[in-house]
């Protein structure tokens, strides 16, 4: 049982009195409520230090909703939401995505800038309450106190990172409503207040443990020093491939607590990916879900599932039928490479509860026949040799196996009988695993040799990417020194981290997000690099100053 998860569900009941109200305009009442009459035990405390991690999955995970998590990916050059029959058109603002033609009024992007500086807000509200009230008054110990303002800046910090990621220039608040119109810094100078947040907090925050599942903790303060890092070069325009390097040995190394005190990479490529990944030794900060006493459920299958996913996996979960792969990724897997097979769903369906042929229903396509996932996007059913991102049909599309559920029912899978999954549902959304972190520190070493990959660098690569291979074919797939070029390092990025988030940024470091072509996208103008500040924000804050190249 996860220890996270049972504090989150006696949190959510006291959630409603403190922030069910917010929409209520009655400060007479429910102001009180909220600063004077709250924070007077160590249960409200910590009710107000979790709410923003229910906020999170909002918008750090494909949620369903426009958060972070849709433009990292879908202008990527790896998946792709096309419209398929009378599914998915929605405006057209997927296209967009592909395309590089966004607008600055695209709801997409408001959203996601509303729904992060939201978390922001959930954040700044409890750090202000408990620094100013005293430690009797509110039942905890000053190491406690210290430990959750600490905790809470370091993931508004996270926030940050990301706000900048996607836009940039962007506003620095810390307090709620203080200013009511804040202006728009400089990228530099949002990048060095999220160091300088991370660096003051990070020796104060607890380290990664099982009862830390699913919080920020000082594990996920390195790994966003390495994100920070990774990325200064193109962020703030001075490389810092030494400190990327510093700060990801303080996770290679094991400095900052893991699963029973023993961070280190799984010894397979399912452990952080099933629903029992709250077990995983790589995990370092992850949404976390508990279905079975707290009805938290991953958000995710409404982005990646099948109307009928149900029938494939056994569970009581489908989707809208959305994200695929973009044509041609699937086969840049080596075919014994078994993140192909597990991660990834291709060709003929079959029913998990008894082997048989998984059939499509509901009036589309395919309707009455075998789900059959084809990695193309056009209308085969017509005949037409037409691929692009308007000509999609039902089963257009390899799709999303990474993650999983777990079932709901017993089955046959490969002819034997299969139980039924007591964690079903339950399945935690990484953010950062230390997979990524060996993969940053890589890259780091390389740039710091001039794009030539070291004996360090290879190592570090080889020792994630064997867990794909089994020992007959692993010698033939590892790297060398001159195998492992800075492109093929961006392309085993890409089979390793699909689905993860981080496509977007890795083609911009690369120098290939808008000078790249891949299936039906084309080079787009340099300053796609950054999205730009929503029309509606500005309209709502004219000191909010639009990013370069956008109306």
């Amino acid at each position: 049982m996860k220890t996270y998860k049972k504090i989150i569900l006696s949190v959510l009941l006291v959630l409603p009195v403190l922030f069910n109200a917010c929409t209520n305009l009655d400060e007479k009442i429910y102001s009180q409520l909220i600063t004077d009459n709250y924070y007077n035990n160590k249960n409200e405390v910590l009710s107000a230090v979790l709410r923003p991690y229910t906020h999170a999955n909002a918008w750090a995970t494909p949620s369903g909703q426009d958060g972070w998590w849709r433009p990292s990916e879908l202008s990527g050059d790896q998946l792709a939401w096309p419209t398929k029959g009378r599914h998915g058109e929605d405006g057209g603002k997927w296209k967009r995505l592909h395309y590089h033609t966004w607008l600055s009024d695209d709801g997409p992007l408001n959203n996601a800038w509303s729904l992060m500086y939201g978390g922001v807000g959930y954040c700044n509200d409890p750090i202000e309450n408990l620094e100013k009230r005293n430690l009797e008054q509110m039942g905890i110990t000053q190491i406690e106190k210290d430990g959750y303002i600490a905790e809470l800046k370091l993931l508004r910090a996270y926030h940050y990172l990301k706000l900048m990621d996607l836009f940039g220039n962007i506003p620095i608040v810390t307090k709620v409503g203080t200013p009511a119109k804040p202006e728009t810094r400089p990228r530099a100078e949002v990048f060095a207040f999220i160091e300088k947040e991370i660096k003051d907090n990070i020796d104060k925050a607890p380290n990664l443990s099982r009862n830390m599942i699913g919080r920020m903790t000082k594990a996920g303060a390195y790994a966003m020093l390495v994100e920070l890092y990774l990325n200064a070069e193109v962020w703030t325009g001075t490389a810092r491939w030494d400190d990327c390097i510093a700060a990801a040995d303080k996770l290679i190394n094991n400095e900052a607590g893991g699963q029973n005190g023993n961070m280190a990479l799984d010894a397979n490529i399912t452990d952080q990916f099933k629903s029992t990944n709250d077990l995983s030794k790589e995990v370092i900060f992850a949404i976390a879900y508990e279905f079975r006493i707290a009805n938290s459920q991953p958000s995710w299958t409404g982005e990646f599932f099948h109307f009928q996913q149900d029938r494939i996996y056994g569970g009581s979960r489908n989707g809208n039928n959305g994200v695929v792969m973009v044509p041609g990724n699937y086969t840049k897997y080596n075919n014994d490479d078994l993140r192909k097979t597990t991660w990834l769903l291709q060709g003929p369906q079959v029913r998990f509860d008894n082997g048989q042929q998984a059939l499509a229903s509901g009036g589309n396509e395919y309707d009455g026949q075998q789900i059959n996932f084809v990695d193309e996007i056009r209308r085969a059913k017509v005949g037409s040799t037409v691929s692009n991102m308007s000509e999609g049909e039902e089963n257009s599309g390899v799709r999303f196996n990474k993650y999983k559920l777990g079932n709901n029912v017993a089955g046959i899978v490969g002819g034997l009988p299969v139980a039924i999954d007591l964690n079903y549902n339950c399945t935690d959304w990484n953010l950062y695993r230390l997979t990524w972190v060996y993969f940053a520190k890589a890259e780091a070493l390389m740039r710091k040799n001039g794009g030539t990959a070291n004996a360090q660098a290879v190592q570090l690569v080889n020792d994630c990417k064997k867990r794909a291979f089994t020992s007959a074919t692993w010698s033939a797939n590892e790297y060398t020194t001159a195998t492992l070029t800075l492109d093929e390092l961006l392309n085993e990025r890409g089979r390793e981290f699909v689905f993860e988030g981080f496509r977007r940024d890795d083609l911009i470091r690369f120098g290939k997000f808008t000078t790249g072509s891949w299936w039906d996208h084309t080079p787009s103008a340099t300053f796609r690099n950054l999205y730009p500040i929503p029309q509606v924000q500005r309209t709502l804050n004219e000191n909010l100053a639009q990013n370069p190249g956008y109306n």
